[in-house]
């Protein structure tokens, strides 16, 4: 295993797309954090509820965007190129193969989360000014530590599903509009909330304080925020498991 992890962690940082696409979701977390926050500056002067953490973590709705692609790019470049068959020659044993491309891109996707976390958090603290909040405000860390692991688990699920349906095209045409519909609020339209509210990314928006305050009929949910993290971790799982199942039962 530790010979398939260190083959699979040089096709990843040899390809130069995976340089850009971590250091567009830092940049895209830190960059419109700063946005956000700047925009919500003195918004606890104006009437309603104000949350200084939804301006942290809004910037991760695209932030993420980069990160689901690497998932599914890391699990699908080699059935697009044809060297999937070179790569099961050398590694015949599937779930051998399947867990070195996760375990090679783990470490990598985790660091790159906490920083991007961490620089949406810092940047949109700094901009909105005396409204902002410190690490060591109620809730904070927890929120990192979340926020990290939303990040961390959405880039394995879009591996899951990638490695199911073998294809960049097919898995990101699913993934890229639900995760910007679920952005623009779609999961807070009455009608459709009762259901939409238990997708993957729609589960993780408690978390990323992107919610409104438990109680509100429209913008809040049935759950918590690790109860939330619970399902998507769930969902996370069944994709890896299918996945799985996908590679070991049907030809490269």
């Amino acid at each position: 295993m530790r010979d398939v992890v260190a083959a699979e962690w040089i096709k990843i940082r040899t390809v130069r797309s995976t340089g850009w696409t971590m250091l567009l979701t830092v940049a895209l977390g830190t960059g419109l954090g700063a946005l956000v926050g700047l925009s919500f500056r003195n918004a606890p002067a104006r009437p309603g509820f104000f949350d200084p953490l939804f301006a942290a973590f809004y910037s991760l709705t695209l932030a993420q965007l980069p990160l689901v692609v690497f998932g599914v790019v890391t699990v699908t470049a080699e059935y697009t190129s044809g060297t999937i068959h070179a790569s099961l020659a050398a590694v015949p044993r599937r779930g051998v193969f399947y867990a070195g491309k996760l375990l090679g891109c783990l470490p990598l996707v985790l660091g790159v989360s906490v920083a991007t976390v961490l620089g949406s958090f810092f940047a949109s603290q700094a901009t909105l000014g005396p409204d902002g909040v410190g690490l060591g405000a109620p809730g904070v860390s927890e929120a990192v530590i979340g926020c990290s692991l939303y990040l961390t688990l959405m880039c394995l699920f879009a591996a899951g599903l990638g490695m199911l349906l073998r294809s960049s095209t097919v898995s990101l045409a699913i993934l890229l509009p639900l995760l910007f519909l679920g952005s623009q609020g779609l999961g807070n339209v009455p009608g459709l909330k009762t259901f939409l509210q238990y997708l993957p990314d729609q589960a993780g928006a408690v978390m990323l304080h992107l919610t409104g305050p438990p109680g509100d009929p429209q913008f809040g949910r049935d759950y918590g925020a690790w109860t939330g993290l619970a399902i998507l971790t769930l969902w996370t799982a069944a994709a890896l498991l299918a996945g799985h199942l996908t590679l070991r039962r049907r030809d490269a």
